[in-house]
């Protein structure tokens, strides 16, 4: 986790992981859509569409498929990219840095969130850092309800097996 920011226990969720894959590979499968979309959500839910327009102010928008064939559109906006070291974004900006309605643009937010991956070399592998800032202890606690640490842990495992099935081509 970054030096500069402290952890809130009542806002703020975060896990760490340490993985024997390059951050560089990790970094790809995060900042590609044909490589996120395999691996992006616990399965057996899909995603099913993503688009990336990687730079600050630019489009995240991912179509995440429950196993009953719902779909649930989400749309954000980066706020920092750091090649190799450092992804943050957010739900509550539409790209171009655009203030977010809840409910207004066809996604499916249930709560405002800022998320960060931070990668950093450790060993031949890599410290992966999870966190998701919050704005309120009610969505704090929804999310972890979710399942915020089992399910993003289980979709850095499948991103993992991804890596290691040589599929980064």
């Amino acid at each position: 986790m970054d030096s500069t920011y402290r952890l809130d226990s009542k806002l703020d969720l975060s896990f760490e992981r340490f993985v024997d894959e390059p951050k560089e590979l990790i970094w790809r499968a995060w900042t590609h859509p044909q490589h996120l979309k395999p691996w992006f959500c616990p399965l057996p839910w899909t995603t099913i569409d993503c688009e990336i327009d990687l730079r600050p102010g630019g489009l995240f928008r991912t179509v995440m498929q429950s196993p009953e064939g719902q779909e649930f559109p989400n749309i954000g906006c980066y706020l920092e990219v750091v090649e190799n070291e450092r992804l943050v974004w957010t739900n509550a900006l539409l790209p171009n840095f655009r203030p977010a309605l809840p409910n207004k643009t066809g996604e499916s937010v249930e709560f405002f969130f800022t998320a960060s991956i931070e990668l950093a070399v450790h060993g031949t592998g890599t410290r992966y850092t999870a966190t998701v800032r919050h704005g309120d202890e009610a969505s704090c606690k929804q999310h972890a309800a979710m399942g915020f640490e089992a399910g993003w842990g289980k979709a850095l495992e499948q991103l993992v097996a991804y890596i290691k099935a040589g599929k980064m081509k």
